[in-house]
């Protein structure tokens, strides 16, 4: 039991990290019917942006230009880098995406695949091939509760990714930004004929995609400190598959599919070599899929708007 509940807190923290990035895609996919196959490199930037970000305080901090406590310092990072990102993702649905919104599904999907290996080979160019370290802000301190180990760092991380989530749904739910949001993704024909004006709710939504996608690349710089500019690809087309799950333009249903594909990843492990993890996550998802080809909390309806 003991085992068990220490790779719950395990899968907890892995799946915050999908569940983060699958709304983005969720999001736009819902919004615009694009599949954004450049968001796992956005939460690659986000997290550069990040240690950038970080290392200025840290040093400002250590220089005495800024005297702030450590997790304040970590508040910051997140906030500015969130902000910073949002810019990035705005940019990108300008140059890459809004050009081709009426172009075939594939062009675009084309699109967003080469726009990952620009922000990655821009990467590369500005700062090498070598990986970075995000700068230590807070100290790690464990806890033992019954022979299960907690780290503050991990309860932060579970926190802040449910709190980003609680107030994405908030915003949806309760904000005439939000509504719109929610209206384009029901009719994207018709609706921009009742003066809803689409450009902006585009750009908004990469904005907010972004931003989260940002919060967790920092929440895994974290927890790993270790950050590569390949890291994307494979945290992006996982939460890829978490967004396909939970279905088109659940906020609910990407959070809870995130979690469930970190939990899989996390509790397969526990029983079979760690080489047939994927396999058998990805096995697990398809046979979901088989009986809900809309995901969770998908409509039948929405595979006919656009398509």
């Amino acid at each position: 039991m003991t085992y068990f509940l220490q790779n719950l807190v395990n899968a907890l923290q892995w799946g915050s990290f999908y569940a983060l990035i699958a709304l983005g895609y969720s999001m736009v996919y819902s919004i615009l019917m694009l599949f954004n196959f450049a968001h796992g490199d956005i939460f690659m930037v986000g997290a550069y942006i990040g240690f950038g970000v970080a290392s200025a305080l840290v040093a400002f901090n250590s220089l005495g230009l800024v005297v702030l406590p450590g997790w304040l310092l970590l508040v910051l990072t997140i906030l500015v880098s969130m902000l910073l990102t949002s810019f990035v993702g705005m940019l990108v649905e300008r140059i890459g995406y809004r050009p081709l919104r009426d172009a075939p599904r594939a062009s675009a999907a084309i699109t967003g695949l080469m726009i990952g290996i620009i922000l990655e080979t821009g990467n590369l160019a500005l700062l090498g091939a070598q990986r970075v370290r995000l700068p230590t802000m807070i100290q790690s301190v464990t806890y033992d509760l019954g022979g299960v180990f907690i780290t503050n760092k991990k309860i932060m991380i579970v926190l802040v990714s449910l709190g980003l989530m609680l107030t994405l749904h908030q915003f949806v739910r309760r904000t005439k930004w939000g509504m719109a949001m929610r209206a384009m993704a029901y009719d994207y024909a018709v609706v921009p004929l009742m003066g809803v004006p689409l450009n902006k709710i585009a750009a908004m939504t990469f904005a907010i995609g972004s931003a989260l996608a940002a919060a967790a690349g920092i929440l895994y710089g974290v927890a790993y400190p270790v950050l590569d500019p390949y890291m994307g690809i494979v945290f992006g087309w996982k939460a890829f598959v978490a967004a396909i799950l939970g279905g088109r333009g659940s906020i609910m249903g990407a959070c809870l599919a995130g979690f469930l594909l970190g939990f899989i990843e996390i509790f397969v492990t526990m029983v079979f070599p760690s080489t047939l993890r994927d396999l058998i996550a990805y096995g697990i998802i398809m046979l979901i899929l088989v009986f809900r080809p809309h995901g969770f909390f998908g409509e039948a309806y929405s595979a006919r708007l656009r398509l």
